[in-house]
């Protein structure tokens, strides 16, 4: 299966001030691969963008890599410091 976490974080990392509060966490469920990432709350901007559209273009990317089976791939941002999810 594809790295998800290292292509999520390949192209988030640029993007942040503080790349070190960078995390993803995955869990699966019945249909999906979920994805967390967590942000240091002052880069939550940076990676949604205006209107989303930062987001929605991380996540035409992480979808678009095909998954074997039937389940499909969810991508979660959330702005709480990395350090919680660990």
């Amino acid at each position: 299966m594809t790295d998800f976490k290292a292509l999520i974080l390949a192209i988030v990392s640029p993007l942040v001030e503080h790349p070190d509060d960078l995390a993803v966490s995955m869990t699966e469920t019945d249909r999906f691969y979920e994805y967390r990432l967590a942000v240091h709350p002052d880069d939550v901007g940076r990676v949604i963008g205006k209107q989303g559209r930062v987001a929605q273009a991380i996540r035409t990317i992480v979808y678009s890599v095909r998954v074997q089976g039937n389940k499909r791939v969810r991508l979660i941002i959330d702005d709480h410091p990395a350090k919680t999810l660990e």
